[in-house]
């Protein structure tokens, strides 16, 4: 529309200034003959000549002036265009290197987007270990590899009866005793930057530079849970949802941008499976809605009696869970049998996530529910099995620990804890996380070596009726879910005691990911009963929220609550963890303490206070004590601002 505004601008200017020309071309004889000139004297020729010059550049100026917003707005169209592209293209290439893309595809269209979702979370799940290692190796391993390079000694407590703890074996190793302190924890492996006991307290001074290696690793290990649970609680809050209806997958589920037959068949076995799983749902819920009112009755008296029986089963696996800890601990035999007493909570623990979601879900094909909602009902129960048998883990070693929250006991009167048996309670209680994650490793990879491939072998070459009955197995996305979530939510209470445990979970699920695909397309069959997968990503993340809030308790607990170890660890002169916080606040400068004091005495105001009046700022560390309830002595006395 603006050039052809400009086209017809400068039809009217040149039939104006046209106009003006033939006007003096005409009256120039006039002059010619009143003034006696010739036709060809030098005045008519420089008349006429500076007639048609100031035409011309009138014309042309006019013109320019008004194609200059066209020119302007058609450069940035074309701006627009070409960083439009230019972005497609670079997303074009960053694509080829996402993650697992084709083979995640492949699963997709092979198995379905319930199968699907499954390998998506443990893809979101590598890449926030990995995250979590690097802020862990810049802000913690680091450093403290540098210090301790620099032989700098760390300041020890004066109580003398509380600092035995030298965690060196005495004897010559052999690889029996390698091997059995690999798998628990003990020996070369607890005196490591692996735990909790080997990180120093020491803090670098200069005029220019200053590093507290307690203040970072308490506030890189206790944010990154924090951070992390951000993470997930983002993705609920925006990947939650459901297909709206038929016609939107119909009409909005192709992808155009497909090409070769591989991707294209792919992609129909996608939506084949979306819609089966639609229709599925459609058909149960017209069955459930033509049921009659005995029939109603008699199916919610089943699913009430159902229920008793899952709280039975989850109830007797948490009895077992502490007893088999407080036998554990309070046993100390060496050799095998030691290694297996203390891998026996951790067996227990095993066993019960085993069997009882098997239980669960057998259970919960007899409910009638749909398929998304069995997988749902599967995936809670499962997963409140998992986090309170993990749960009732802590707090048995909790109680150990603290002696039942009886500081006057006598065993635990003279260092605030069990010192005898706990000597560095933050390095025993990484090593049960620690053990926890190695255990659940072995057991995938041996039930994928010696239970899911010889069934495979067996049904393929064995035409019996049995195996023909059992047939091949179908991949269960519920107790597969929960694994992972268990997993994760070990890493989030063991990080504050086991720093390296992320870096270790990163390893494991890298490895889960090419076992189960290989289990996936050698062992499995695509399953009778799908499910729709939007439902699904959204309650895999809601019980990753879970066990993120478990170990958020745990970790609070941990770092205001219990006296830290005084023979070990980074906080051995603090009464309780958090305690390195307003340490670390007193040794500011005056400026930097007045201005963070402000910020905390503005979050905490009432809104609705009437203006008062201001007066300088003039507080202290005894302030800062004095509003956060710790017991520190003031070092200097009141500083005008």
């Amino acid at each position: 529309m603006g050039l052809k505004k400009a086209v017809w601008y400068t039809r009217i200017i040149f039939l104006q200034k046209f106009t003006r020309v033939n006007f003096l071309i005409f009256t120039l004889p006039i002059f010619r003959v009143t003034f006696g000139l010739k036709k060809n004297s030098s005045f008519c020729s420089y008349f006429s000549s500076q007639m048609f010059c100031l035409f011309s550049l009138s014309s042309s100026r006019q013109v320019q002036q008004m194609r200059v917003p066209v020119v302007s707005s058609s450069w940035n169209i074309k701006q627009s265009q070409t960083f439009r592209r230019f972005c497609e293209v670079v997303k074009y290439i960053l694509s080829y290197f996402v993650l697992w893309k084709r083979g995640i595809q492949r699963i997709g269209g092979h198995f379905g987007g319930g199968v699907q979702s499954y390998f998506l979370f443990l893809r979101f799940l590598v890449i926030l270990n990995f995250l979590s290692s690097l802020l862990i190796a810049a802000f913690v391993l680091i450093p403290s590899i540098v210090f301790r390079s620099m032989n700098l000694n760390s300041t020890i407590a004066p109580t003398e009866i509380c600092l035995q703890y030298d965690p060196k074996p005495g004897v010559l190793p052999v690889f029996y005793t390698y091997f059995l302190d690999l798998v628990s924890g003990t020996g070369f492996m607890e005196y490591s930057y692996l735990f909790y006991g080997y990180y120093n307290n020491s803090v670098i001074e200069s005029n220019s530079f200053s590093y507290n290696i307690p203040l970072a690793y308490l506030i890189t290990l206790t944010s990154l849970a924090n951070r992390m649970g951000d993470t997930a609680r983002l993705v609920v809050v925006t990947g939650g949802g459901a297909v709206g209806g038929y016609s939107m997958l119909v009409f909005t589920g192709w992808d155009h941008g497909l090409q070769g037959n591989r991707a294209t068949k792919l992609k129909q076995n996608n939506l084949r499976h979306r819609l089966q799983v639609d229709l599925e749902e459609e058909r149960l819920k017209k069955k459930s809605a033509s049921l009659t009112l005995g029939q109603t009755v008699s199916l919610y008296t089943l699913r009430v009696f159902l229920n008793l029986v899952v709280l039975i089963l989850i109830g007797a696996t948490f009895y077992g869970i502490a007893k088999a800890t407080q036998f554990s601990q309070s046993m100390n035999p060496t050799g095998f049998m030691g290694l297996l007493l203390q891998y026996l909570p951790s067996m227990v623990i095993t066993a019960s996530n085993f069997v009882v979601p098997l239980l669960c879900d057998k259970i919960a094909l007899l409910e009638k529910y749909s398929p998304s909602t069995t997988v749902i009902l599967a995936l809670l129960r499962a997963v409140f099995l998992r986090l309170v048998s993990l749960g009732v883990l802590l707090y048995t070693l909790w109680e150990q620990i603290t002696c039942k929250g009886d500081i006057s006991n006598e065993n635990c009167k003279p260092c605030h804890y069990y010192y005898d048996q706990y000597k560095c309670w933050e390095t025993r209680v990484g090593q049960e996380m620690y053990k926890l994650t190695l255990f659940d490793f072995l057991i995938t990879i041996a039930t994928l070596i010696l239970v899911e491939f010889p069934r495979r072998i067996v049904v393929d070459h064995c035409s019996c009726k049995l195996t023909q009955l059992v047939g091949r197995q179908e991949f269960l996305v519920a107790p597969n879910v929960l694994a992972l979530v268990y997993s994760q939510t070990v890493v989030w209470t063991g990080a504050l005691f086991c720093p390296l445990l992320p870096f270790i979970n990163t390893i494991k699920f890298i490895l889960f990911y090419y076992c189960k695909k290989i289990t996936l397309f050698q062992n499995c069959q695509p399953a009778t009963r799908n499910f729709r997968s939007t439902t699904s990503n959204f309650f895999f993340l809601l019980v990753l929220l879970f066990g993120w809030a478990l170990s958020s308790v745990v970790l609070l607990y941990s770092v205001a609550k219990i006296h830290p170890s005084y023979g070990c660890g980074p906080f051995r002169l603090n009464s309780a963890m958090w305690d390195v916080v307003p340490g670390a606040v007193k040794m500011l400068n005056h400026t930097s303490e007045e201005f963070l004091f402000y910020i905390v005495q503005k979050e905490q105001r009432e809104p609705q206070q009437p203006q008062r009046e201001t007066k300088p700022l003039n507080h202290t560390a005894t302030q800062w004590n004095q509003h956060y309830n710790y017991a520190f002595e003031p070092d200097e006395e009141p500083r005008p601002y």
